[in-house]
């Protein structure tokens, strides 16, 4: 297939995602959430709205602009996540996108939603179904993508060194609060923290705030998210993290659905928000962003990712900020 019509594929996904309807979608996350608990409707709807929201004409042909894309194809090995639903997605697109072979390993936590986009996709376009397979075991590939947590990043590293690869790791995001948000930022804020349940490598983790800052007046504004709580596994992270915290006797802050301890630590388990002081941004940047930035996925705050946005990257947004399009193309010539 041409570049023009790979484009043109990926649309035509793009429209079908976004014309499903509401009972189509309570369909899908009943099935996907038998496989996996922390799939509700209101993620995967999200989820969805986010590929939809990426696969506009548009878009697609400004992102491909700057990438010759001729080179010999080659067959690219995609290990998925399952943190969040359809969290691999961008991956398989790259490959596709680039003419590439997509040997796809399936995440048991999302097997049955990437399943159905691959379904989707080859019946909008019957060509591209030779350009992807679905194996248990990544074999005679030119290269591959992983994505996994450390511990597996270290496995990958190993069973993969002999090709070209990207191997990503665990990252968590982080928001610079300067006490002049309004409270729409605020509000967005919260989508930032509580979205996917906090599980997603763009979920904010961690809040920096000036001295003397008060955290109340950001918590006034999670009010909307509370519901979180009545989801039973979410429940069991917030009622396990607030018994060690009390038996510790670990000073931290309970909304009744979000503890917030203060502390250097960067990634927050599910259910609890970390929270640091700082005195200038400049030092902020220098001694402590710098220093984890292989750890961060974004940076949520003003002159930084814009608050409400870190759960809709663009196409060239990519994680880990690694050049997906860039390392397909280059070993393809």
């Amino acid at each position: 297939m041409k570049k023009k019509e790979r484009i043109e594929a990926f649309v035509k996904l793009g429209k079908r995602i976004s014309n499903l309807s509401e009972e189509e979608i309570e369909s899908l996350s009943h099935a996907a959430k038998a496989k996996n608990g922390w799939f509700t409707y209101e993620s995967i709807k999200k989820a969805l709205n986010g590929i939809a929201f990426m696969l506009e004409k548009e878009k697609l042909k400004k992102w491909v602009t700057n990438y010759d894309l001729t080179g010999v194809p080659k067959v690219v090995g995609v290990v998925m996540a399952g943190n969040i639903p359809l969290a691999g997605f961008h991956d398989l697109l790259s490959v596709l996108i680039s003419g590439h072979f997509a040997v796809v390993k399936l995440s048991s936590n999302d097997e049955f939603l990437t399943s159905k986009i691959i379904e989707w996709l080859i019946e909008t376009e019957p060509g591209i179904k030779k350009n992807i397979e679905v194996r248990e075991k990544l074999t005679q590939i030119d290269a591959a993508i992983a994505t996994g947590s450390d511990n597996t990043a270290r496995y990958f590293e190993y069973y993969f060194k002999k090709i070209p690869h990207i191997i990503r790791r665990n990252r968590t995001s982080v928001a610079i609060l300067t006490g002049e948000e309004n409270g729409e930022e605020l509000k967005n804020l919260g989508e930032e923290v509580f979205s996917y349940f906090g599980l997603g490598c763009r979920n904010v983790s961690k809040i920096f705030t000036p001295k003397d800052f008060d955290l109340k007046e950001v918590f006034r504004y999670f009010e909307d998210y509370e519901a979180v709580i009545h989801h039973h596994k979410y429940r069991n992270n917030y009622d396990y993290h607030k018994s060690i915290f009390l038996v510790n006797k670990t000073p931290h802050l309970d909304t009744g659905f979000l503890l917030i301890r203060s502390t250097d630590d960067l990634v927050a388990p599910v259910s609890v928000l970390y929270h640091q002081e700082y005195d200038t941004i400049e030092n902020l940047e220098k001694a402590i962003l710098k220093s984890k930035e292989n750890k961060i996925q974004c940076i949520v705050g003003r002159n930084y990712t814009p608050f409400g946005t870190a759960q809709r990257p663009e196409l060239w947004d990519y994680a880990d900020s690694v050049d997906t399009l860039k390392f397909l193309n280059d070993f393809a010539n």
